[in-house]
């Protein structure tokens, strides 16, 4: 009997550390992709910049599309920062 209390014991220490281990790397996921939206959006916009400054006769084309990958670019970080919480929170 005292044999089984250790295993048990035992068994529920390692599920504790393992719980607080997902938290850790949740939140490094979450903040990580929070990151990379911010970097793959600037970059998205340096581009436009550049772009535009080139050929200005076509600002309203590139302008559209710029707007439609930084919103493209943001919906996958959402989905990245929403996993990594949900990692922290459950």
């Amino acid at each position: 009997m005292a044999i089984l209390t250790v295993l048990l014991q035992a068994s529920a220490d390692a599920a504790a550390a393992a719980s607080g281990l997902a938290k850790a790397g949740g939140a490094i996921g979450a903040g990580i992709a929070a990151i990379a939206a911010g970097i793959g959006v600037g970059n998205i916009g340096k581009s436009a910049l550049e772009s535009i400054a080139r050929q200005p006769e076509a600002a309203n084309d590139i302008r559209a599309n710029m707007i439609l990958a930084a919103a493209l670019v943001e919906g996958v970080a959402l989905f990245g920062v929403i996993a990594g919480l949900l990692a922290v929170v459950l």
